[in-house]
């Protein structure tokens, strides 16, 4: 059992634990997390810390979290504190008899050095860290027991609900939990449960197979809200388990939310390069006269820099997407944000065909800084809103290659001739007859774990998060991913799938951009 803050309420929690017994029979070990005293903790602890009432089963806690938490803790690095309650100490690995293994922090993190009693530092991570990674074979921890939340453990997940896992929690806990890669990872002080999507290990494609890591974060003993305090679960020890079963990957699987995290500190860390000047923002009044633009100057970006010291690609040539070129045909856009913009399609497939693409010039989605990956996701979101509105889902690829401007062709087709099944089949089967090897990515997987800069593929990627990918190694047909969507198995459209067949002229196209403005206009974030 594992269990979030009990806040000296002994007899709630132990009461609850005999009922479970009762219920489910012996469980081997109680695992407390967060403040396991209260601040009106003496009398009912009085009578365990004398023997008069005992546990009902070995009970292992963490340290103080404040000063005023500290007394009850008379040896810091851990110790019997009444029969079947141990303190665990301040930082450590716990070994038990089956061989599983519990690595453990106590308190909350410190910027001092040395850190106060209640509280950890840089340094005491990372020797914990050292003395754990330096074991031979070291595949990683099965539990991990921490009072704080990880920083940024929300990241390509579930909601926690009104907890902020951007700015909630520790970054060295987050650290700690990348290297140590416990199987499970318990943590409190927050007042609420949030049990997080199992998340792997591994770089997809890229390095071998781990076991899943999950996060569940554990509310106070007896709360008024009735929120999960306890955790009951069944684990064999990574030792004794077969590799090929430890590194099983369930269904709803994530992208490793640390990741994410350590690249936005080593871009932080990056200095802006002298030479290197903050790129210009066009902005166009879409509203008012259609093309003209206007430059957003230093005093209206409020003086700010970019996040990131990214440097822009510049195009070989006349760029046709870049959307300060002149080249741009502006009467077919018809939303903009500050990095990205959509576009309707010139010689659509259908007349609601769009394009997202960066504002800037970047060659392909593994090339983007991460501000630019977060506005298109949210354009992702709005027209799949805006799609499911009208019946339809919408079918994503992108070709990275012979193309020198990133463009996300987003194509809708019926919800109900055209499912998820019907799509990935339809493109697996065009791919086998022209010797073309499609990889099914992870729901929640980044492309960029698949594919390095500069990489040519193709990938397809359904509304519902699943994803198509192939890296292309010789030829590839430039129309593909326009052929499957029109033949006859899909929309039924084998005569527009070359976009030079479907040119029709600027006045066609102008009403088509304003139809699409005016629909879509409910749906666009851009304009909030």
């Amino acid at each position: 059992l594992a269990c979030g803050d009990v806040e000296g309420r002994l007899e709630a929690l132990f009461g609850r634990v005999r009922a479970i017994q009762g219920k489910s029979g012996r469980f081997d070990m109680l695992l407390c997390v967060g403040n396991f005293f209260g601040s009106t903790s003496e009398t009912e602890w009085a009578e365990y810390r004398t023997g008069a009432k005992k546990a009902p089963i070995p009970t292992y806690v963490l340290g103080a979290n404040d000063q005023g938490r500290v007394s009850y803790f008379p040896d810091i690095s851990g110790c019997e504190l009444a029969e079947n309650i141990t303190y665990l100490g301040r930082r450590g690995l716990y070994s038990g008899t089956s061989g599983l293994q519990i690595a453990y922090l106590s308190g909350t993190e410190s910027q001092e050095e040395p850190a106060p009693a209640y509280s950890f530092s840089a340094k005491d991570v990372a020797e914990l860290k050292t003395s754990l990674l330096s074991t031979p074979n070291f595949k990683g921890v099965d539990i991990l027991l921490t009072s704080p939340w990880p920083r940024g453990v929300g990241a390509f997940a579930n909601s926690a609900g009104e907890i902020d896992t951007k700015k909630c929690g520790s970054k060295l806990v987050a650290d700690l939990a990348s290297s140590l890669k416990p199987r499970y990872h318990f943590a409190a002080l927050e007042k609420a449960y949030y049990e997080r999507l199992p998340y792997r290990n591994h770089k997809v494609l890229q390095e071998t197979p781990q076991h899943v890591s999950r996060f569940i974060a554990l509310a106070d003993v007896g709360n008024a809200r009735k929120k999960k305090y306890l955790y009951a679960f069944s684990i064999v020890p990574m030792s004794l388990m077969d590799p090929a079963e430890l590194v099983k990957q369930p269904q709803d699987v994530t992208e490793n939310p640390y990741r994410k995290s350590q690249k936005e500190a080593q871009k932080a860390k990056a200095p802006l390069c002298a030479e290197e000047e903050p790129a210009c923002q066009f902005f166009f009044d879409l509203n008012k006269h259609q093309g003209k633009k206007r430059l957003l100057d230093a005093k209206e970006r409020g003086n700010s820099q970019p996040k990131q010291a990214k440097k822009l690609q510049q195009p070989m040539g006349p760029c046709w997407f870049c959307l300060a070129s002149p080249e741009v045909e502006k009467h077919l856009v018809v939303s903009v944000g500050t990095h990205c913009y959509l576009a309707l399609a010139k010689g659509g497939l259908l007349p609601d065909h769009v394009l997202i693409l960066p504002i800037g010039h970047y060659q392909s989605v593994v090339d983007l800084s991460s501000e630019v990956v977060e506005e298109l996701t949210k354009y992702k979101s709005a027209l799949k809103e805006f799609f499911r509105s009208k019946g339809k889902r919408y079918v994503l690829f992108e070709r990275n290659y012979k193309s020198q401007h990133l463009q996300l062709q987003v194509i809708p087709v019926p919800l109900d001739h055209c499912t998820s099944d019907n799509i990935k089949e339809s493109f697996i089967a065009q791919a086998q007859e022209q010797q073309i090897e499609f990889l099914e990515i992870p729901e929640h997987s980044d492309i960029t774990q698949v594919a390095q800069p500069g990489t040519p593929y193709f990938y397809v990627e359904l509304d519902t998060g699943e994803k198509l990918f192939h890296r292309i190694r010789g030829r590839f047909p430039l129309h593909f991913g326009r052929e499957v969507l029109a033949s006859e198995a899909l929309l039924a459209l084998p005569h527009r799938a070359d976009w030079r067949q479907c040119a029709t002229d600027r006045a066609e196209e102008e009403a088509q951009a304003r139809a699409f403005r005016r629909d879509f206009r409910p749906f666009d974030f851009a304009l909030r």
